[in-house]
Formats: C-alpha cells, structure tokens, sequence
C-alpha cells in the first residue's frame, strides 16, 4: 500500500476507539503537573475559567479539571465523546480552533499538542486569533507544540505496545519530511489488535506542523500576546518539553 493510498486522520475518526489504549489517561500525570502549576503561576490562586481548543479525548484536562472550571472544544466529534465520558463535568462543543467563536471570555486558553496538526502559517495565525478572542485581558494561552524546526531530526520512529482485558495494542509510527523546504510533516501509524491470537492490522495517516522558533515567536506576537516558552523534561517519557507562552496585552 502507497502511503497517499491510506485514508487521514483515522485515530480521530473510525480508530477513535483505540485511544483510550494508545495515549492512556496515566501518561499525562507528570505532563500535567507543568501545565497546573505553570497556571497557578501566571494566573495566581482561585479556581479559573478555562477552555482548551483541540482537547482530543481529554486525557491532559482530565488531571486540570480539579483545579480548574473547564470548556473543552473539539473538531472530532468522536473524540468529544471519549472525553465526555471522562470528564462529565466539562461542557464539550464541537468546533474548529482557527474558526470557533464562543461569545465568552476565559482565563486562559489551553492548545495541547492539537495545535501540531495546524500546517500553515495562515492557520497558525488564525489559531492564536482565536485565543485572543476567547481572554480577558491579561489572560494567557499556553501551546504544545510537538516538534520545531530546529529540534526535528529527518525521520523518527517508534513503537509502543499496550494491553487491555481484552486486546494487546502495538502501535508504530514513522515520521518524515518529504520537503524540508515547507512547514509539513508527514506520520504513518500502523496498529496491531491482537484479540486473543487474531490479528487485525489498522493504519493511518496524518500531516503535522513543522515550524522554527522564530515563526512561532512572530505568530503569537502579532496576535497580541506577549511571548516566553518554559522548557522542562519529562522524566515518564524521556524527552525535552516546551510549552509556548502568551499572555494578552
């Protein structure tokens, strides 16, 4: 199989149901913990008002919603119910971080690594317009961006392996960059199920964002936000992590 022969964005769609299995809730625990205490930090103590954009299944809001009176806001709205299921205290609505107007203003604004499936710098734009729309002033957005221009090596594999009552999960994924000349990415998924010895085999397909620093910087500065990223590691998955900072003016 041709990999422009495999349908896109099936994890979100029809193979939704494998996420719950492939990015457990528990592997957000110490990921989490930046984003609550980075918050309380910029926003000081109370419960605040926040809603994130692109909130997938709700696995990293699931462990903010404690502290926090959240909106999550979706395009997949098969991902909108993994999360209403785990957090049936959110309001969810279906929407679109480039478009989605809410008529409401928050605390912060919070784009996990949802915004890494934003490919232009026209989109990258709209998305941080549209958090600029949603915060009072002197509200902050927080962004998750999983790769930077400078930091992306030219492929990266890898492959994981998860278990359920009943189903074992082993997940590969190869990402690439067929034009080092443009801000696209490309990541090919092949999924395992093995159900007691019978075997399905699922693949899937996805373009992500690639861009430097720099572009970053610019974007959320020219929509109105001061910027500063917070670098940490996290130790449960042995990786250097940035958090994109913005605070509105």
């Amino acid at each position: 199989m041709k990999s422009e022969e495999i349908p896109l964005n099936r994890l979100y769609g029809d193979l939704s149901w494998l996420w719950p299995l492939f990015s457990p809730t528990e592997d957000y625990v110490e990921e989490a913990s930046h984003w609550r205490t980075l918050l309380h930090e910029l926003l000081g103590p109370g419960r605040h008002r926040v809603v994130e954009f692109g909130s997938g299944g709700g696995h990293n809001l699931s462990h903010l919603t404690c502290d926090f009176d959240a909106v999550a806001v979706d395009l997949s709205e098969e991902m909108l119910e993994l999360s209403r299921k785990l957090n049936p205290g959110v309001e969810h609505m279906q929407g679109d971080m480039r478009t989605t107007r809410l008529g409401r203003k928050f605390d912060a604004v919070l784009i996990h690594d949802a915004i890494s499936h934003v490919t232009s710098e026209t989109d990258l734009a709209a998305a941080f317009e549209t958090a600029a729309c949603h915060l009072r002033p002197g509200g902050v957005v927080i962004a998750a961006p999983d790769w930077f221009k400078e930091t992306f090596k030219s492929t990266w594999t890898t492959e994981c392996s998860y278990s359920s009552a009943d189903m074992d999960l082993t997940a590969f994924e190869y990402l690439h960059d067929p034009d080092p000349e443009d801000t696209v990415i490309e990541a090919l998924l092949t999924f395992v199920i093995d159900r007691g010895g019978v075997c399905e085999i699922e693949h899937d397909r996805m373009f992500l964002g690639l861009f430097p620093l720099a572009l970053w910087r610019r974007v959320i500065r020219s929509a109105g936000f001061t910027f500063s990223r917070r670098k940490f590691f996290l130790y449960s998955a042995n990786l250097d992590y940035t958090l994109l900072v913005g605070r509105r003016k």
